[in-house]
């Protein structure tokens, strides 16, 4: 069975440590169905069980294929990607780098284990040979991703705004939540302060919990502050938004809610006004939680 026309498969690879799960959590915000670590044999098989619905399935896919994969399976992208292809898919391939001494740097921050520790390589010597493995796919790129001096917010701000809009024209909206005491996120298009309105903090049962949490979101509910500061930002952007994309050549923009911990409020807000956005029919809608992604 053929995907719904305008079907989007990513394949995404690259050097571990170079933001590989970022982009993969960020497509699968912007409403890709995500696979991660798939053997590469089992691209065109996967993409045929998850579109043979009545549906046809989601028309984004990411799927997630690195040097986890066993060496001789990385020789069979290119087939897969053209099987692919065949059956009504777009399929791009998105390469993610970074240079070696920085990946050297994440791996010595995070202590985790590079893939091929497993062989008894050192770090070096493991990334070294990575390379070697994935230098056929990086030549076989759509695109590549250094991502050398990107946080990890960067990054996934320049996966939304690259290639998160498909195949829908229109603006891109990214919905940041932060906490006002590590900074005001520099590139944000609006910023509100949710400071103001009651703090879930002071409950000692609400405290370990986000704003994402039923328990917090029926808190937040109840007070009459949070409705009626919801109530104006969703009428001042529902007025604007679609302004700023009649007037501009922009293809995003990013609204950030910040509170005091980043935790509750600001967290709450923005997941409601995305739900918002996404009722009203924005293209793509994604969200982002500073301190708790």
């Amino acid at each position: 069975m053929s995907a719904r026309p305008s079907a989007t498969l990513v394949l995404v690879s690259g050097m571990s440590g170079s933001g590989k799960s970022v982009a993969l959590n960020t497509f699968e915000d912007l409403g890709f169905y995500c696979v991660d670590n798939l053997p590469a044999m089992l691209l065109p098989q996967l993409v045929a069980d998850i579109t043979g619905g009545d549906d046809g399935g989601p028309a984004k896919i990411a799927v997630g294929i690195d040097v986890r994969n066993r060496h001789d399976e990385l020789d069979k992208v290119p087939a897969a990607l053209a099987a692919v292809g065949g059956m009504g898919f777009d399929p791009r391939l998105v390469f993610f780098d970074a240079a070696d001494a920085v990946l050297l740097k994440r791996y010595a921050d995070t202590r985790r284990r590079h893939p091929l520790s497993r062989l008894g390589l050192s770090l070096p010597e493991a990334i070294a040979l990575e390379r070697q493995v994935l230098g056929p796919l990086r030549k076989l790129a759509d695109a590549i991703v250094d991502t050398s001096e990107m946080n990890v917010h960067q990054l996934r701000r320049h996966v939304t705004t690259e290639f998160g809009l498909g195949a829908e024209p229109g603006m891109s909206l990214l919905f940041e939540s932060f906490a006002y005491r590590r900074g005001v996120p520099a590139d944000a298009d609006f910023v509100f302060d949710a400071r103001a309105l009651p703090n879930p903090h002071w409950i000692p049962s609400l405290r370990p919990l986000s704003g994402r949490d039923p328990a917090v979101r029926d808190y937040l509910l109840e007070q009459p502050d949070v409705e009626a500061f919801y109530q104006q930002i969703r009428a001042f952007l529902d007025a604007w938004l679609p302004r700023l994309q009649a007037d501009s050549t922009r293809s995003y923009a990013t609204i950030a809610f910040g509170c005091s911990g980043g935790r509750h409020r600001s967290v709450y807000l923005v997941e409601r006004m995305a739900a918002h956005m996404r009722e009203l029919g924005w293209p793509e809608v994604a969200v982002h939680h500073r301190e708790l992604d």
